[in-house]
């Protein structure tokens, strides 16, 4: 019994080994101001920093990577939640967006953050700061409500 878990301890360790050399690409893409959120539109202090600190390592190209983003396997995890993110919101590249789809993303925002769905729970594990309290969803929620208005005033 215990060659094997002699043996299944050394197989592991050379295959962490191994994926050490296997990385996706982690960067942050080069970001033209006149198409950031706050170019657009007025962002309030108090939802800059809710921005900055629960959405923007994912949701923006001012992702802030951590020392263990570049360690196997986490870097695949983190570099698939960072990706997906930039896809589904990116706040660096929000003013190339058509206004229509401004309107659901903003719509979709108050929603996911209202259903605890963002940010993602697996986030808070490390990031516990990002938590978003009541009052950070209130003023997350009344400002998307208030810039879908300005976007499209039949709303």
């Amino acid at each position: 019994m215990k060659k094997v878990l002699k043996i299944t301890v050394i197989i592991l360790a050379i295959g962490f080994v191994i994926a050490q050399f296997i990385r996706p690409t982690i960067t942050n893409p080069p970001e033209n101001k006149p198409d950031t959120l706050e170019a657009s539109t007025v962002v309030p202090p108090e939802v800059e920093a809710i921005l900055t600190r629960s959405c923007a390592d994912c949701h923006s190209n001012r992702t802030v990577y951590p020392w263990y983003s570049y360690v196997s396997p986490i870097s695949w995890l983190l570099a698939d939640d960072i990706n997906t993110g930039r896809k589904e919101l990116n706040l660096s590249t929000w003013n190339t967006t058509d206004t229509t789809r401004k309107v659901r993303k903003l719509d979709k925002v108050c929603e996911e953050v209202q259903n605890g769905e963002m940010p993602l729970p697996k986030y808070l594990w490390i990031h516990w700061d990002a938590k978003l309290s009541q009052s950070d969803i209130n003023t997350l929620c009344s400002w998307t409500d208030a810039e879908k208005q300005r976007l499209d005033p039949s709303e």
